[in-house]
């Protein structure tokens, strides 16, 4: 049985999240909520040009008609819904969007989206937004906390489409107004609508990128409902049937509840600088680190030794055959060898970096066949606060480099800074929107709680020209 104290987190998050306004919150909260508002906004912008994108694009408008609320990316809009599903899910495709490191899920590009489209079609103001933005994110990165990644991986579950239902829920509900036993049956009917699989490693399929879409538009149509009088259970997470039974085998339901009205979960978001699974920047940042130190070529190494976390080995590391064999880029993205390799040979492993052309080139595949993955129980003793990792390589002339990174780059403990923030957002953004455009929308998102044209700002995630 879970706790009594466990059996209340429904209605205690729901009463927390009910409470948070924008005024209330710190400076820092607001920096960094407006932080990560730019990070997604430019991920959506360049996302909306992957080739996953345009699927959702046309389902959105199609069942979705109407001009509710805008496609990043697109000049059209789609209903908040629709359109959340379709922005959501072009800014998973580059596997650059924010990222949590105990529960292994991205609150962003489930939150933002929603909180952009909902507020969109309702027309409510900036502030209320970032706020709605902070409650969801509370909410995702709890549930995922108490679900358990690595227990949810082994069940095939995604913990961002599982989780990122009930964020979005709470995203969208506070902006339609919901009382805090509207929000309790928002979460309970999202409840019965979370999901996500993790089969898309089979083949290399666009589905993981669906997950946090379809996230989003179940929160939404959750919130909606619960706003009709539509009931769902009060125990969506801690039920004899809830989300704890069914989703994970080693629950933490303690999680949901624990320093609930302590330092905000939003604080300890990470910003992705890598276009591939989380699990794969701190080797990815050791790599560099050697070839930057010791000037490497893939001709020099023997053997590469890459010491991976127990929770991502099933996602990057293993089985290795395959994982030294990526057929397409979201095989390569899900790819440890892959992820070394090509940071070795091209010395970055950015969007340019992922691409069927690498993914085929003969030197970096070469190099794959040359490495091995296995995991080490001092990196899993730190998981999953911190996501440590190691990298060996053992070169022909018979000498062996190692490094051990204890925190990948973007993690709170190992933070980007502003201007590198702001680099990743143009590099993304100008390759949609015109370098001027993106200027602009860069100091909006930066000071978007003092926005004074929300019509302005949504013209530009459409692609609109600057102001003159």
């Amino acid at each position: 049985m879970l706790s009594t104290k466990a059996r209340a987190a429904t209605a205690a998050l729901a009463e927390f999240c009910a409470t948070i306004e924008w005024s209330s919150l710190t400076a820092i909260v607001h920096e960094r909520t407006q932080e990560l508002l730019l990070d997604l906004v430019g991920v959506a912008l360049r996302g909306s040009r992957a080739p996953s994108s345009a699927p959702l694009v046309t389902v959105a408008q199609r069942l979705g008609p109407g001009n509710g609320a805008s496609l990043i990316g697109r000049d059209a809009f789609a209903s908040a819904p629709w359109a959340a599903l379709a922005n959501a899910g072009s800014a998973h495709a580059l596997e650059l969007d924010d990222v949590t490191s105990r529960s292994s899920l991205h609150p962003g590009v489930v939150v933002i989206p929603t909180a952009l489209a909902v507020a969109e079609e309702l027309h409510r103001s900036p502030t209320r937004v970032l706020a709605a933005i902070v409650a969801g994110y509370e909410v995702m990165i709890r549930v995922g906390d108490a679900l358990n990644a690595e227990s949810a991986y082994r069940r095939g579950f995604h913990p961002t489409g599982v989780a990122g239902a009930f964020g979005s829920a709470i995203a969208a509900g506070r902006l339609l107004e919901l009382d805090v036993d509207g929000l309790v049956r928002a979460l309970g009917i999202a409840g019965t609508m979370a999901s996500g699989s993790l089969e898309y490693l089979s083949d290399g399929s666009w589905t993981k990128r669906l997950n946090p879409g379809w996230a989003a538009h179940a929160g939404i149509v959750a919130a909606h409902l619960a706003s009709e009088g539509f009931t769902g259970p009060a125990t969506a997470f801690e039920g004899r049937h809830g989300l704890l039974r069914g989703y994970t085998d080693e629950p933490r339901p303690e999680l949901l509840t624990r320093d609930l009205g302590g330092p905000l979960a939003i604080m300890n978001v990470s910003i992705k600088p890598h276009a591939c699974c989380r699990y794969n920047h701190g080797l990815i940042d050791g790599v560099l680190q050697l070839r930057r130190a010791h000037h490497v070529n893939p001709e020099d190494v023997d053997r590469i030794t890459l010491g991976v976390l127990s929770g991502g080995a099933l996602l990057v590391a293993e089985p290795i055959d395959a994982k030294r064999a990526p057929r397409n880029v979201v095989d390569a993205q899900f790819s440890a060898p892959f992820a070394a390799a090509v940071a070795l040979a091209r010395g970055s492993a950015g969007l340019d970096d992922y691409t069927q052309a690498n993914v085929d080139d003969p030197v970096i595949r070469a190099l794959m066949s040359r490495i091995d993955c296995h995991r080490q129980a001092d990196l899993d003793a730190a998981y999953p606060d911190h996501w440590p990792a190691t990298v060996v390589v053992r070169l022909r002339d018979g000498r062996e480099l190692a490094v051990r990174i204890p925190d990948p780059t973007g993690e709170p403990a190992n933070p980007i800074g502003p201007e590198d923030l702001r680099e990743k957002f143009m590099s993304l953004a100008s390759a949609v929107i015109d370098h001027e455009a993106a200027l602009e929308l860069a100091e909006r998102c930066l000071h978007f709680a003092a926005e004074p044209d929300f019509e302005r700002f949504t013209a530009l995630l459409r692609g609109g020209r600057p102001n003159s």
